[in-house]
């Protein structure tokens, strides 16, 4: 099964960066629009819900294929979902508020969309930390599965952060809460034989 072979990581690596390469290349050729910092930051949010989506689609996946070997991904996943969300972040600490410090502070508090998604990327952070076998073992596997279940919380938090971010149009964030939604209720649901 291609699954269970070590050589299938590093592609699966690379297609998780197509995206990162895609809006580098838009840089290079100056094609990020009228306003990239919003296009940037547009994009690596998107992605981290994306990746989020898709970690959180792993394990119901493989139980319902009988694909144990999926598992392995779901760590490279996460970590590019931390990945995506922490370069969010970024361009709007860099490129947007270049680094303001008070005005960041006076915007966290005072728009609700931003406090959300700063939580949802909070959460991440343990989670991005503790992502090796070393904290595994550290931790032992029931704390370590405990602590993991934030990831649900950051999901939810980041569905939000995108829903309250939206002016009129909500059909995407709702999209992705739809999906997000229906991946967290499917771990509550028994998979029967």
């Amino acid at each position: 099964m291609i699954g269970s072979k070590k050589w299938v990581e590093a592609p699966v690596f690379l297609v998780c960066l197509i995206p990162m390469g895609e809006l580098v290349w838009r840089m290079y050729r100056q094609d990020l629009g009228a306003n990239p910092v919003e296009y940037i930051t547009h994009e690596t949010g998107v992605w981290a819900l994306r990746f989020l989506a898709i970690t959180l689609a792993i394990s119901p996946v493989r139980r319902l294929l009988r694909w144990p070997e999926l598992i392995r991904y779901r760590r490279m996943t996460g970590l590019f979902a931390f990945f995506y969300a922490w370069m969010h972040f970024m361009t709007y600490v860099v490129l947007d508020k270049m680094f303001d410090l008070p005005e960041m502070t006076k915007d966290i508090l005072k728009r609700p969309f931003i406090t959300i998604g700063l939580l949802a990327l909070v959460l991440m952070i343990p989670l991005a930390i503790t992502s090796t076998a070393g904290w595994i073992r550290r931790l032992g596997g029931k704390n370590w599965q405990r602590l993991h279940r934030l990831v649900y919380a950051s999901a939810l938090a980041g569905v939000i952060h995108y829903y309250w971010l939206v002016k009129s149009d909500v059909r995407h964030p709702l999209t992705y809460a739809g999906i997000i939604g229906a991946l967290l209720l499917a771990r509550l649901i028994p998979l029967r034989k």
